[in-house]
């Protein structure tokens, strides 16, 4: 569609439809196509793809108006139903501001012959995509009073950051999704269960999933059918759809593809072997939503954060079958509070005044989906005990015969990256998933409907999560090609069709995460690539405490954004973020410079408490622990100190809890069997990093080592480029070379 504009509004046009926008007031209007010749010097923009809604950042600043200005097609659905991905948006000032420079793809019509879009006005140096605000420019040229002009400017710069914040989140993290046919609010269960009727689609949708609900408000309002056409229901979450063929002959070796984006072509070509379509999506629910450390468990009306249902889809020829599952914080009144790094959980509310909020979750899940399984992941020891104590107890009061409770330490028993031990689950409620069935329809209508879902939790929802999610999806899905005559009785997946399915289930898991702990910008990818330093962390926690700090400032800024976009006023003052962030950013440079200063001491205190007198100190470093089965997205990597002598190494464990070294362990060289380089072990997708595997034996036995890998740095950080590979290098030259080795070891 064309955006234009004119002198006081912009204005949507397709074909004979219209939408008015008003500079003044913000105003909407349906109006025919041929008002064009009424408006002030209209003038086109370019072409947009369709309005996610309006936002107001600020009570006192104007209303900005998102447009869709770039999608990607993700794939189609039965049905022959396209799939889209916002890639990119435009935000529009709703103000008597000229626009800045939009980037749009040009409209032939208005545009013939010209390869770049007609630049209204220079774009701004600090920001293509910002101005300054209307209210801005009119404080200071009409009022000269000190304190207005700072107070203008004040907001000027809150409505910049959180604009920014707002493009981010939906240009950065590609999470956002709709279709102009298909309803993807709603499971297929849902959809061939309800009523058949001629009401548009964005009047059909789940309520816990229309993500753009309240910026598209001055719309729904209109209840004329003329606006059906300009409302796009959008949901938050994930989508991805694949062809997969039945082929047991071909070989492993032969693909080739990234594991990322595997190419269509390398999927179903021959004919002869059967093929299907599988589908993954994911809804996450716009109540209770949120960051990570901003929202957990429930709230007053039995919202939970991060609750997220996810349908897997297969289609095979006429057939449709689906299942779905849903994931959500544990809902019980929790939080982790306090800026240091992976602050205790701690119960912020008695039983008796969470039951009525607890029932009100259930009681709403139980109406919807009728019966609920709880799969709790949470350890059923150390700091996690006290939530996933309290959720049994409130799971014993709820004492309904619709509610299964099921506990599986996900630690404990996959200790060791032995991840195949999630089978001992899949196992133990075996027959529960056969019993739970799943929805299955034709073209003649509903053949069977699943009964119950699975709720699976962790402490974040994300990682432990996603596995188990996976692996009872995958169980499910194999009977369902079986029962369709896709798949052999006796026969697992072929090799291509697990590879694809994993890295289907690894995006999921990854889209989800960044979603509730935030883009690489914020804290989740911070945790993911490691940066974390053990000196800082060990010297009075300043400097995790810095960095985590400063996570938080974004994620206030992230969380203020998804409020504001759910019509849920801001509470946090904002304000006084930002001489905060400041004191927190120059304070974790002067930590940065220290850095190396710190390390050294550091390894030289440990070393004369750990180290025997007999003994001579070779080196020391400061890696990351990186066996997965020590981990999960909410602290994702372990701090350990590895020093070496000259006849022993020495592994020693920091405790973020007491900030200090609470326990090691020492390995004899003579003990020590082999050093292994290579990927850092991942259970899906494509490794990111290197990492170095120390195998030992233990009590004469073989089978044991430690996985460890480098702090990441980056070159800005201390400006070695290479810092890295250094630090691995130089670390097993010192362990091959510095000790008194034993003959026959392999490298």
């Amino acid at each position: 569609m064309e955006l234009f504009q004119a002198k006081d509004h912009y204005i949507l046009q397709q074909g004979e439809r219209a939408l008015w926008c008003s500079r003044r007031d913000g105003g909407l209007q349906l109006r025919p196509a041929t008002d064009l010749l009424l408006a002030w010097n209209p003038i086109c923009l370019g072409l947009v793809e369709g309005v996610i809604g309006k936002i107001q950042l600020h009570s006192d600043l104007p209303w900005w108006l998102i447009l869709i200005r770039q999608k990607a097609l993700v794939g189609k659905l039965p049905g022959d139903h396209e799939v889209c991905k916002v890639t990119k948006i435009a935000v529009l000032s709703l103000s008597e501001l000229e626009p800045q420079e939009l980037e749009l793809e040009l409209c032939k019509k208005h545009h013939f012959g010209i390869n770049k879009p007609e630049k209204i006005i220079p774009s701004p140096d600090d920001s293509k995509f910002l101005l300054k605000t209307f209210t801005h420019i009119k404080s200071n040229v009409s009022v000269p009073n000190k304190k207005k002009v700072k107070e203008s400017k004040e907001k000027e710069k809150l409505e910049r950051r959180l604009l920014e914040e707002l493009l981010k989140m939906f240009m950065d993290s590609e999470s956002f999704y709709y279709s102009l046919t298909y309803d993807l609010t709603n499971s297929v269960q849902r959809q061939s269960t309800g009523e058949r009727d001629g009401r548009p689609l964005w009047q059909k949708v789940d309520d816990r999933f229309f993500w753009n609900k309240y910026m598209i408000q001055d719309l729904t309002e209109i209840g004329t059918p003329d606006v059906d056409f300009w409302i796009i229901p959008i949901i938050q979450g994930f989508v991805q759809i694949e062809e997969l063929v039945v082929n047991y002959n071909e070989s492993s070796d032969e693909e080739k593809s990234s594991p990322e984006t595997p190419p269509q072509e390398s999927t179903c070509v021959d004919d002869i072997h059967p093929r299907f379509l599988v589908a993954l999506i994911s809804r996450r629910s716009r109540h209770r939503a949120g960051m990570r450390y901003k929202r957990r468990g429930v709230d007053k009306n039995g919202n939970v954060a991060n609750y997220v249902e996810t349908e897997q889809l297969i289609h095979v020829h006429n057939h449709t079958l689906s299942f779905i599952q849903t994931r959500g914080s544990v809902p019980v009144f929790w939080s982790q509070v306090g800026y240091r790094y992976n602050p205790r959980p701690r119960l912020d509310k008695s039983e008796k005044e969470t039951v009525d909020c607890f029932c009100a979750h259930f009681e709403e899940q139980l109406k919807i989906y009728k019966k609920q399984v709880i799969i709790n992941l949470v350890d059923q020891a150390g700091r996690e005990k006290v939530i996933g104590d309290a959720y049994l107890k409130q799971v014993l009061l709820f004492n309904s015969s619709k509610l299964t409770y099921v506990s599986f330490d996900f630690h404990e028993h996959c200790r060791g990256m032995k991840f195949e031990n999630v089978q001992t689950l899949t196992d133990a409620i075996y027959d529960i998933i056969l019993d739970m069935k799943w929805c299955w329809v034709d073209q003649a209508g509903v053949i069977c409907k699943q009964e119950g879902i699975f709720r699976v939790n962790c402490m974040d929802c994300l990682d432990r999560t996603n596995v188990v999610q996976a692996a009872i999806a995958r169980v499910v899905m194999e009977h369902q090609l079986k029962k369709l005559g896709v798949m052999p009785p006796e026969q697992p997946l072929p090799v291509k069709c697990n590879r694809i399915y994993q890295i289907m289930w690894a995006n999921n898991g990854d889209s989800i995460s960044r979603q509730y702990a935030g883009t690489a910008a914020l804290k989740g990818d911070f945790t993911r690539t490691g940066e974390r330093k053990l000196a800082g962390v060990m010297k009075d926690g300043v400097n995790s405490a810095n960095r985590y700090y400063l996570s938080r400032f974004k994620d206030a800024y992230r969380q203020a954004v998804i409020d504001l976009m759910q019509g849920i006023p801001v509470t946090e003052d904002l304000y006084s973020i930002f001489t905060k962030e400041k004191e927190h950013e120059a304070l974790h440079k002067e930590n940065q410079r220290s850095h190396q200063e710190l390390i050294s001491q550091l390894l030289q205190s440990y070393m004369k408490l750990l180290l025997p007198g007999d003994e001579k100190f070779h080196g020391g470093w400061a890696l990351i622990d990186c066996d997965p089965s020590l981990t999960d997205a909410a602290h994702r990597d372990v701090d350990v100190l590895l020093l070496l002598s000259n006849s022993a190494y020495y592994v020693a464990y920091y405790d973020d809890e007491v900030d200090k070294v609470n326990q090691y362990q020492r390995l004899s060289l003579e003990d020590l069997e082999k050093i292994e380089i290579g990927p850092e072990p991942t259970l899906f997708g494509k490794p990111k990093f290197s990492c170095m595997r120390l195998h030992y034996k233990c009590k004469e036995a073989s089978g044991y080592f430690h996985t460890l890998r480098a702090v990441i740095r980056s070159p800005e950080e201390d400006g070695k480029g290479k810092a890295v590979s250094l630090t691995k290098t130089s670390l097993v030259s010192d362990l091959k070379t510095k000790a008194l080795w034993p003959r026959g070891k392999v490298f």
